[in-house]
Protein backbone atom coordinates (compact mmCIF):
# COMPACT_ATOMS: atom_id res chain seq x y z
CA UNK A 1 0.00 0.00 0.00
CA UNK A 2 1.76 3.36 -0.93
CA UNK A 3 1.51 6.26 0.97
CA UNK A 4 -0.65 8.09 -1.77
CA UNK A 5 -3.25 5.52 -1.00
CA UNK A 6 -3.56 6.11 2.65
CA UNK A 7 -3.40 9.20 2.40
CA UNK A 8 -6.45 8.75 -0.54
CA UNK A 9 -8.37 6.93 2.61
CA UNK A 10 -8.05 9.27 5.66
CA UNK A 11 -9.62 12.12 3.18
CA UNK A 12 -12.69 13.76 4.90
CA UNK A 13 -13.25 16.14 7.76
CA UNK A 14 -12.48 14.66 11.42
CA UNK A 15 -13.58 15.79 14.97
CA UNK A 16 -10.53 14.50 17.26
CA UNK A 17 -8.06 16.87 18.43
CA UNK A 18 -5.14 18.21 16.70
CA UNK A 19 -2.10 16.39 17.95
CA UNK A 20 1.02 18.44 18.22
CA UNK A 21 4.30 16.26 18.66
CA UNK A 22 7.69 18.39 19.77
CA UNK A 23 11.00 17.33 20.97
CA UNK A 24 10.32 19.69 23.93
CA UNK A 25 7.64 22.19 23.94
CA UNK A 26 9.66 24.65 26.35
CA UNK A 27 12.13 25.41 23.77
CA UNK A 28 11.73 28.87 22.55
CA UNK A 29 11.15 28.05 18.85
CA UNK A 30 7.88 26.03 20.42
CA UNK A 31 6.80 28.93 22.56
CA UNK A 32 7.06 31.99 19.79
CA UNK A 33 5.83 30.01 17.07
CA UNK A 34 3.30 27.00 18.23
CA UNK A 35 2.27 27.95 21.32
CA UNK A 36 0.33 31.23 19.88
CA UNK A 37 -1.59 29.59 17.43
CA UNK A 38 -2.71 26.25 20.19
CA UNK A 39 -3.99 29.25 22.19
CA UNK A 40 -5.85 30.81 19.47
CA UNK A 41 -7.26 27.19 18.42
CA UNK A 42 -8.39 26.45 21.87
CA UNK A 43 -10.36 29.84 22.14
CA UNK A 44 -12.06 28.55 18.86
CA UNK A 45 -13.10 25.77 20.71
CA UNK A 46 -10.69 23.31 18.40
CA UNK A 47 -9.05 21.03 20.65
CA UNK A 48 -4.84 20.77 20.79
CA UNK A 49 -2.96 18.29 22.50
CA UNK A 50 0.51 18.43 23.37
CA UNK A 51 3.04 15.30 23.38
CA UNK A 52 6.59 14.89 23.57
CA UNK A 53 7.81 13.52 20.27
CA UNK A 54 11.41 11.25 21.17
CA UNK A 55 14.57 12.21 19.37
CA UNK A 56 15.15 8.55 19.51
CA UNK A 57 13.38 5.28 19.75
CA UNK A 58 13.02 5.06 15.73
CA UNK A 59 9.42 3.59 14.90
CA UNK A 60 8.75 2.65 18.44
CA UNK A 61 7.80 6.35 19.21
CA UNK A 62 5.20 6.08 16.68
CA UNK A 63 3.27 2.52 17.36
CA UNK A 64 4.00 3.32 20.90
CA UNK A 65 1.21 6.61 20.02
CA UNK A 66 -0.54 5.27 17.53
CA UNK A 67 -3.64 5.62 19.53
CA UNK A 68 -3.25 9.18 20.14
CA UNK A 69 -2.68 9.32 16.29
CA UNK A 70 -5.28 7.69 15.13
CA UNK A 71 -7.76 9.61 17.36
CA UNK A 72 -6.24 13.40 16.49
CA UNK A 73 -8.19 15.09 13.35
CA UNK A 74 -4.53 16.31 12.45
CA UNK A 75 -0.86 15.59 13.75
CA UNK A 76 1.65 18.23 13.27
CA UNK A 77 5.03 17.14 13.71
CA UNK A 78 7.32 20.13 15.18
CA UNK A 79 10.63 20.23 13.12
CA UNK A 80 11.12 17.03 13.08
CA UNK A 81 12.02 14.37 10.25
CA UNK A 82 11.73 10.66 9.75
CA UNK A 83 12.84 7.54 8.48
CA UNK A 84 10.85 6.08 5.36
CA UNK A 85 9.43 2.93 7.20
CA UNK A 86 7.92 5.65 10.10
CA UNK A 87 6.76 7.43 7.55
CA UNK A 88 4.62 4.65 6.33
CA UNK A 89 3.56 4.14 9.67
CA UNK A 90 2.57 7.56 10.88
CA UNK A 91 0.80 7.49 7.39
CA UNK A 92 -1.54 4.31 7.86
CA UNK A 93 -2.09 5.84 11.75
CA UNK A 94 -2.55 9.43 11.08
CA UNK A 95 -5.98 11.36 9.00
CA UNK A 96 -4.04 13.71 8.63
CA UNK A 97 -0.36 15.35 8.76
CA UNK A 98 1.22 18.68 9.09
CA UNK A 99 5.12 19.52 9.38
CA UNK A 100 6.14 22.55 10.85
CA UNK A 101 9.88 23.58 10.33
CA UNK A 102 11.86 26.95 11.26
CA UNK A 103 15.31 25.25 10.52
CA UNK A 104 17.16 24.08 8.25
CA UNK A 105 16.72 20.22 9.45
CA UNK A 106 17.91 18.92 6.06
CA UNK A 107 21.30 19.85 7.31
CA UNK A 108 22.64 19.39 10.79
CA UNK A 109 24.05 22.10 12.56
CA UNK A 110 27.95 22.62 12.22
CA UNK A 111 29.74 21.21 14.65
CA UNK A 112 32.81 22.99 14.77
CA UNK A 113 32.21 27.12 15.23
CA UNK A 114 31.84 29.33 12.11
CA UNK A 115 32.40 25.74 10.74
CA UNK A 116 30.00 24.12 7.45
CA UNK A 117 27.25 22.40 8.70
CA UNK A 118 27.04 18.48 7.63
CA UNK A 119 25.11 17.51 4.50
CA UNK A 120 24.00 13.98 3.83
CA UNK A 121 22.10 12.31 1.49
CA UNK A 122 20.96 10.24 4.56
CA UNK A 123 19.62 13.74 6.25
CA UNK A 124 18.40 14.57 2.63
CA UNK A 125 16.80 11.06 2.12
CA UNK A 126 14.60 11.69 5.60
CA UNK A 127 13.59 15.26 4.91
CA UNK A 128 12.29 14.38 1.70
CA UNK A 129 10.37 11.54 2.48
CA UNK A 130 8.94 13.54 5.31
CA UNK A 131 7.83 15.95 3.20
CA UNK A 132 6.24 13.69 0.71
CA UNK A 133 4.01 11.86 3.81
CA UNK A 134 2.81 15.15 4.57
CA UNK A 135 -0.60 16.96 3.57
CA UNK A 136 1.19 20.33 4.59
CA UNK A 137 4.86 21.73 5.12
CA UNK A 138 4.53 24.69 6.91
CA UNK A 139 7.90 26.68 5.79
CA UNK A 140 9.30 29.75 8.37
CA UNK A 141 10.91 31.56 5.76
CA UNK A 142 11.51 31.27 1.82
CA UNK A 143 14.51 29.39 2.06
CA UNK A 144 12.79 26.54 4.08
CA UNK A 145 9.95 26.47 1.37
CA UNK A 146 11.87 26.52 -1.65
CA UNK A 147 14.01 23.17 0.16
CA UNK A 148 10.45 21.30 0.69
CA UNK A 149 8.85 22.64 -2.49
CA UNK A 150 10.35 19.58 -4.75
CA UNK A 151 9.26 16.88 -2.28
CA UNK A 152 5.53 18.11 -0.41
CA UNK A 153 2.63 18.03 -1.86
CA UNK A 154 1.58 21.48 -0.16
CA UNK A 155 3.95 23.76 1.00
CA UNK A 156 2.84 27.58 3.06
CA UNK A 157 5.28 30.10 4.53
CA UNK A 158 4.40 31.30 8.21
CA UNK A 159 7.06 33.54 9.51
CA UNK A 160 7.56 32.91 13.44
CA UNK A 161 5.65 35.97 14.88
CA UNK A 162 6.66 38.70 17.46
CA UNK A 163 4.76 39.57 20.19
CA UNK A 164 4.89 43.58 19.46
CA UNK A 165 2.49 44.53 22.47
CA UNK A 166 5.32 43.52 24.46
CA UNK A 167 8.19 45.61 23.33
CA UNK A 168 9.06 49.34 24.45
CA UNK A 169 9.69 51.70 21.94
CA UNK A 170 13.71 52.75 22.21
CA UNK A 171 13.83 56.38 21.65
CA UNK A 172 17.00 58.24 19.81
CA UNK A 173 18.92 60.31 22.46
CA UNK A 174 22.20 61.59 21.46
CA UNK A 175 23.24 62.37 25.23
CA UNK A 176 22.71 58.70 25.93
CA UNK A 177 26.01 56.30 25.52
CA UNK A 178 25.62 54.67 22.77
CA UNK A 179 24.66 51.10 22.43
CA UNK A 180 24.65 48.17 20.13
CA UNK A 181 22.69 45.50 20.93
CA UNK A 182 22.67 41.78 20.37
CA UNK A 183 20.21 39.07 21.81
CA UNK A 184 20.60 35.35 21.90
CA UNK A 185 21.65 31.71 22.25
CA UNK A 186 25.19 31.14 23.68
CA UNK A 187 25.98 28.59 20.83
CA UNK A 188 25.39 31.74 18.41
CA UNK A 189 27.71 34.19 20.21
CA UNK A 190 30.60 33.03 17.64
CA UNK A 191 28.78 35.02 15.00
CA UNK A 192 29.85 38.24 16.98
CA UNK A 193 33.68 37.42 16.88
CA UNK A 194 34.14 39.11 13.32
CA UNK A 195 33.02 42.89 14.60
CA UNK A 196 35.15 42.76 17.31
CA UNK A 197 38.07 44.72 15.55
CA UNK A 198 34.93 47.00 13.32
CA UNK A 199 33.76 47.51 17.02
CA UNK A 200 37.24 48.63 18.45
CA UNK A 201 37.87 50.83 15.36
CA UNK A 202 34.17 52.67 16.36
CA UNK A 203 35.17 53.24 19.56
CA UNK A 204 37.80 55.69 18.83
CA UNK A 205 35.73 58.07 17.66
CA UNK A 206 32.91 57.28 20.37
CA UNK A 207 34.47 56.17 23.28
CA UNK A 208 31.41 55.85 25.38
CA UNK A 209 30.38 52.87 22.87
CA UNK A 210 29.34 49.69 24.27
CA UNK A 211 28.49 46.55 22.94
CA UNK A 212 25.27 45.14 25.07
CA UNK A 213 24.85 41.66 24.75
CA UNK A 214 21.94 39.73 26.27
CA UNK A 215 22.44 36.37 26.74
CA UNK A 216 23.24 33.54 29.80
CA UNK A 217 26.89 33.33 28.77
CA UNK A 218 28.94 35.86 27.59
CA UNK A 219 32.47 36.71 25.47
CA UNK A 220 35.83 37.50 26.43
CA UNK A 221 35.93 40.69 25.34
CA UNK A 222 37.27 43.79 27.16
CA UNK A 223 35.32 45.19 29.98
CA UNK A 224 35.55 48.57 28.27
CA UNK A 225 33.08 47.25 25.50
CA UNK A 226 31.31 44.92 26.75
CA UNK A 227 27.77 45.18 28.31
CA UNK A 228 26.45 42.16 30.23
CA UNK A 229 22.76 41.64 30.21
CA UNK A 230 21.47 38.24 31.83
CA UNK A 231 18.60 36.82 29.73
CA UNK A 232 15.44 36.61 31.31
CA UNK A 233 11.85 37.69 29.79
CA UNK A 234 11.76 41.17 31.24
CA UNK A 235 15.89 42.18 31.15
CA UNK A 236 14.93 41.65 26.90
CA UNK A 237 12.20 44.30 26.97
CA UNK A 238 14.27 46.65 29.14
CA UNK A 239 17.74 45.91 27.39
CA UNK A 240 15.98 46.97 23.96
CA UNK A 241 14.14 49.54 25.21
CA UNK A 242 17.53 51.41 26.22
CA UNK A 243 19.38 50.34 22.74
CA UNK A 244 20.45 52.20 19.96
CA UNK A 245 21.33 49.40 16.65
CA UNK A 246 20.02 46.16 16.95
CA UNK A 247 22.42 43.22 14.97
CA UNK A 248 22.27 39.89 13.52
CA UNK A 249 25.53 38.61 11.70
CA UNK A 250 26.05 35.33 10.59
CA UNK A 251 28.02 33.49 8.00
CA UNK A 252 26.86 32.32 5.21
CA UNK A 253 25.50 28.62 4.65
CA UNK A 254 23.32 26.03 4.15
CA UNK A 255 22.29 26.03 8.29
CA UNK A 256 22.34 29.71 8.80
CA UNK A 257 20.31 30.26 5.17
CA UNK A 258 17.37 28.53 7.09
CA UNK A 259 17.55 30.59 10.44
CA UNK A 260 13.68 32.82 11.21
CA UNK A 261 15.50 36.22 11.78
CA UNK A 262 13.66 36.48 14.62
CA UNK A 263 15.61 38.36 16.55
CA UNK A 264 15.63 41.45 14.04
CA UNK A 265 11.94 40.93 14.35
CA UNK A 266 12.91 41.67 18.13
CA UNK A 267 15.15 44.30 17.70
CA UNK A 268 12.51 46.18 14.87
CA UNK A 269 8.92 45.53 17.60
CA UNK A 270 11.40 47.84 19.84
CA UNK A 271 11.65 50.74 16.93
CA UNK A 272 15.26 49.75 16.54
CA UNK A 273 17.38 50.27 13.32
CA UNK A 274 18.98 46.74 12.27
CA UNK A 275 22.15 46.04 10.91
CA UNK A 276 22.52 42.24 9.03
CA UNK A 277 24.43 39.71 7.26
CA UNK A 278 22.48 39.48 4.01
CA UNK A 279 21.77 35.87 4.64
CA UNK A 280 18.75 33.98 4.22
CA UNK A 281 15.41 35.54 6.08
CA UNK A 282 17.81 38.30 7.05
CA UNK A 283 16.94 39.77 3.58
CA UNK A 284 13.51 39.57 3.98
CA UNK A 285 13.23 40.87 6.95
CA UNK A 286 15.68 44.39 6.84
CA UNK A 287 14.81 46.34 3.85
CA UNK A 288 18.33 48.25 2.90
CA UNK A 289 18.59 51.68 3.75
CA UNK A 290 14.61 51.11 5.03
CA UNK A 291 14.43 49.83 8.15
CA UNK A 292 17.98 49.17 8.51
CA UNK A 293 21.28 48.10 6.31
CA UNK A 294 22.79 44.46 5.15
CA UNK A 295 26.31 44.60 5.57
CA UNK A 296 28.74 41.61 4.18
CA UNK A 297 32.63 42.86 4.87
CA UNK A 298 34.10 44.81 7.82
CA UNK A 299 33.73 47.59 5.53
CA UNK A 300 30.48 47.74 5.36
CA UNK A 301 29.78 47.03 8.57
CA UNK A 302 31.81 49.84 10.13
CA UNK A 303 30.19 52.52 7.59
CA UNK A 304 26.21 51.14 8.74
CA UNK A 305 27.02 51.60 12.47
CA UNK A 306 29.09 54.98 11.80
CA UNK A 307 25.96 56.30 9.38
CA UNK A 308 23.24 55.16 12.21
CA UNK A 309 25.81 56.44 15.18
CA UNK A 310 26.25 59.75 13.68
CA UNK A 311 22.07 60.34 12.76
CA UNK A 312 19.65 59.90 15.06
CA UNK A 313 17.22 61.28 13.32
CA UNK A 314 18.07 58.29 10.68
CA UNK A 315 17.86 55.84 13.67
CA UNK A 316 14.60 57.18 14.44
CA UNK A 317 13.44 57.04 11.34
CA UNK A 318 14.37 53.40 10.62
CA UNK A 319 13.27 52.71 13.54
CA UNK A 320 10.08 53.81 12.78
CA UNK A 321 9.93 52.04 9.49
CA UNK A 322 10.61 48.37 11.19
CA UNK A 323 8.26 48.88 13.55
CA UNK A 324 5.48 49.36 11.31
CA UNK A 325 6.34 46.73 8.81
CA UNK A 326 6.79 44.07 11.81
CA UNK A 327 3.07 45.26 13.44
CA UNK A 328 1.76 44.70 9.83
CA UNK A 329 3.59 41.10 8.71
CA UNK A 330 4.67 39.63 11.41
CA UNK A 331 2.74 40.44 14.71
CA UNK A 332 1.77 37.12 16.55
CA UNK A 333 -2.19 38.98 16.00
CA UNK A 334 -1.69 38.69 12.39
CA UNK A 335 0.73 35.32 11.25
CA UNK A 336 -0.84 32.95 14.35
CA UNK A 337 -4.23 33.45 12.68
CA UNK A 338 -2.95 32.35 9.61
CA UNK A 339 -0.98 29.28 11.29
CA UNK A 340 -4.30 28.29 12.99
CA UNK A 341 -6.48 29.04 9.80
CA UNK A 342 -4.26 26.10 8.40
CA UNK A 343 -4.30 23.85 11.03
CA UNK A 344 -8.39 24.14 11.13
CA UNK A 345 -8.59 24.10 7.89
CA UNK A 346 -6.85 20.68 7.08
CA UNK A 347 -9.37 18.77 9.71
CA UNK A 348 -12.11 20.48 7.53
CA UNK A 349 -12.90 23.19 10.45
CA UNK A 350 -12.25 27.38 9.94
CA UNK A 351 -11.19 30.15 12.62
CA UNK A 352 -13.74 32.59 12.92
CA UNK A 353 -12.81 35.85 12.79
CA UNK A 354 -12.36 37.83 15.89
CA UNK A 355 -15.83 39.91 17.40
CA UNK A 356 -15.74 43.25 17.61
Amino acid sequence: MTLETIRAAHDGPTSGPILFLAPDPNLPSFRYRIAPAIELLAHQGIECRVLVFPRRRYGLRIWEMREELRAASLVVLVKFQLTQAECWLLRRHANCLALDIDDAIYVRKPREPLGAPDDTRWRRAKFAATCRTMDLVIAGNRQLAEAAQPHAPRVEIVPTPVDTARYRQSIPDSARAPRIVWIGLPENLIYLEPLRPVLEELQQRWPALRMRIVCSRFPAWPESMLERVQWSPQSEIDALASADIGIMPLTDNEWTRGKCAFKLLQYMAAALPCVASPVGANRDVVSDDVTGFLASTPAEWHAAFARLLESPQLRERMGGAGLARVRQQYDVAVVSRRAAHLYAGLTGTAVKAPSA
